[in-house]
């Protein structure tokens, strides 16, 4: 980064008359420093960009787990944060001498001034060059196809969202979410090349489109239905039918999962159109997520189709459409999905298989997936006939979950299963159990 140059991740100048602020700074608490900043819109991600730490070692900071000794890592987050070095009882930043003559030298004023004074001596070299100069700037502005390197941070940002939770609690993981998106309306709301308006679009119909997913495992079906509409208008304003045929299969896994599995599969299908009949990532998801909404509306052989489809382009992906995250289509998430339509189907074997499979590529971290799979599992068991032993399998799993996952999308497949448990077996006492599980 040129020391002259903004940092994407300058601290407020506000916070640095905050005596908090300063305060920790004196003291180079670096973890206060970076709530701070945080909490005056600051992602954790841009401050590790800007200061060349990886956004999960400046959570962990923030959150006390870690420390800053090293002289060169706290001269680093002074030059990322644009924190005067005095504050940090270091000499002056190279920066802060040379953005003070930046200013000054480029200073509109001047700038008018000294071409006014040139032209008005008469068109002789000087005066040329200055004219040269102003024109040459301008034409490189209109033609110039490159964005701001803030707009790289945010495509980078939102890639490393795609990598999911790992571990942070869904509330945690939106908030820097949808503070980094946040970021984008300054380039929507000021003239953008073509290709940068693309960028731009692109960019925020992934992250609006991992909040929607975000808001709908939280079980705010409403909110997660408005972020994917937002997701969409920015897909298809971003040129890339692969990206709005993603959004509109992730947006049709809500209706799926709150009991309108015609509508899913309405949304499913409009996704496969868009997304065509070449073997992407899109394509594999949208008919994965087709063969889940024709399970659960009882039309087997559709959903079967739909499966057949999603297996064979699933054994045609690239290599980079089959990484593991939320924007493609990994092998994990594969068998997630029909370990939830080959359940609906009654398909018990082959769901157990998918199950197997999908737990085997799981992250220990994958904490929502991993209780989804347990359920499907305890699904195939109450299937069988042993519907205790499947009402303690899922009580067990909802008992070890962390309160921040125990309601969305978790609660309510709990609560399928619970409903399709005949009348009769109600007064079991393993019945009775997953009732009042699911009413805490």
């Amino acid at each position: 980064m040129d020391a002259s140059s903004a940092s994407p991740a300058e601290v407020p100048a506000d916070l640095l008359d905050d005596p908090l602020f300063v305060r920790a700074v004196r003291d180079r608490d670096l973890g206060t420093v970076f709530r701070l900043a945080h909490r005056h819109g600051v992602s954790y991600y841009r401050i590790g960009s800007a200061c060349g730490l990886k956004p999960d070692r400046v959570s962990r900071i923030a959150k006390g787990g870690a420390t800053v000794t090293a002289m060169d890592t706290i001269e680093r987050i002074a030059d990322g944060l644009r924190i005067p070095g005095h504050l940090l009882g270091l000499a002056a930043r190279p920066w802060e001498k040379s953005s003070t003559e930046h200013d000054q030298g480029d200073d509109p004023m001047n700038r008018r001034q000294m071409l006014l004074g040139s032209v008005a001596a008469g068109l002789t070299g000087p005066a040329l060059t200055a004219l040269t100069d102003t024109r040459r700037a301008l034409d490189l502005a209109l033609t110039a196809d490159t964005a701001p390197a803030d707009l790289a941070d945010l495509e980078t940002a939102a890639e490393s969202y795609g990598n999911g939770y790992h571990g942070q609690a869904p509330t945690e993981f939106l908030a820097e979410l949808a503070s980094d998106f946040s970021d984008l309306r300054p380039y929507l709301n000021s003239p953008q090349s073509v290709s940068t308006r693309m960028r731009v679009s692109r960019t925020a119909g992934q992250m609006a489109g991992m909040a929607a997913i975000v808001l709908h495992d939280l079980g705010a079906r409403r909110e997660a239905r408005a972020w994917f509409a937002t997701a969409a208008v920015a897909a298809r304003d971003s040129g890339d039918p692969q990206l709005h045929a993603w959004v509109l299969a992730r947006e049709a896994m809500v209706p799926i999962n709150w009991g309108a599995p015609a509508a899913a599969a309405r949304l499913a299908e409009e996704a496969r159109q868009i997304a065509g009949p070449r073997p992407t990532a899109a394509a594999t998801l949208a008919a994965a997520v087709a063969a889940r909404a024709y399970a659960l509306s009882h039309q087997p052989e559709a959903a079967r189709a739909a499966l057949a489809d999603a297996d064979r382009y699933m054994d045609h992906l690239d290599t980079a459409a089959r990484r593991d995250t939320w924007l493609t289509h990994g092998e994990q998430k594969h068998h997630v999905h029909l370990s939830h339509a080959l359940t609906a189907l009654g398909d018990t074997r082959r769901a157990r298989l998918s199950q197997q499979r999908a737990l085997e590529l799981s992250a220990p971290t994958s904490t929502m997936t991993r209780s989804l799979l347990t359920i499907d599992a305890a699904t195939c068991v109450h299937r069988e006939g042993d519907t205790e032993e499947a009402c303690r399998r899922v009580v067990a799993a909802l008992s070890g979950l962390p309160d921040a996952y125990r309601t969305g999308l978790v609660h309510r497949r709990a609560l399928d299963l619970h409903r399709s448990i005949p009348a009769q077996h109600h007064r079991e006492q393993a019945v009775g159990e997953l009732r009042e599980s699911l009413t805490v």
